[in-house]
């Protein structure tokens, strides 16, 4: 068996969707530290010390599956104002559908004519079910990836631009206002010709 990590798809829990049962399932899944390293490296973050999701599967019509759960994981990354070192905790519900790939079309076929939901919004369309299987770990990857903070802060960090008093000979356009100053001479009574 081997246990080798795929750097492209590091967290892998599959759920086959032919052994949900009716009742529906349950599924508990946590990345270990070697694909919390994984993919913690592709986040660009410092580390990732917990991740874990929790899932209930039921079946829909058509084949499609409904997932809902939650993810929850904690990060570590660099304040991007004080650069210390900081935790952060990542809590993000689930609720998605999935279904057979052939039933998936672009979003502007399946519309019709009312082609915005009550809040003018388009509407989701569903995640492909491939191979009949749904990837637990990958929806949880992917939910995490979209959580992190990409300009993490210490509380109470407050970025202070560095401001040093401006000489008013010192600016872009000082270079011009000496040359239009260079440029006004006194007119003459008239023109010189030769």
């Amino acid at each position: 068996m081997n246990n080798a990590i795929d750097p492209a798809d590091p967290w892998r829990a599959t759920v086959n969707v032919v052994q949900i049962p009716d009742t529906g399932l349950h599924r508990e899944i946590e990345a270990n530290p070697a694909v919390r390293a994984t993919i913690a490296e592709i986040a660009g973050v410092r580390e990732i010390s917990s991740a874990r999701a929790s899932f209930d599967l039921s079946l829909r019509s058509r084949g499609r599956v409904h997932v809902a759960g939650r993810l929850t994981a904690r990060i570590g990354q660099t304040c991007v104002v004080t650069l210390e070192p900081i935790e952060n905790d990542i809590d993000e519900a689930i609720d998605l559908i999935f279904a057979p790939e052939e039933q998936i079309t672009p979003v502007a076929d399946d519309l019709g004519e009312n082609p915005r939901g009550a809040e003018g919004e388009l509407p989701e369309p569903p995640e492909p079910i491939v191979n009949g299987i749904i990837d637990l770990g990958r929806l949880a990857t992917d939910v995490l990836f979209l959580a992190i903070d990409p300009y993490p802060r210490k509380p109470g960090a407050v970025f202070e631009p560095h401001i040093t008093a401006a000489d008013p000979e010192d600016h872009p356009f000082a270079a011009l206002k000496t040359l239009k100053a260079g440029a006004k001479k006194p007119k003459s009574g008239g023109s010189k010709d030769g």
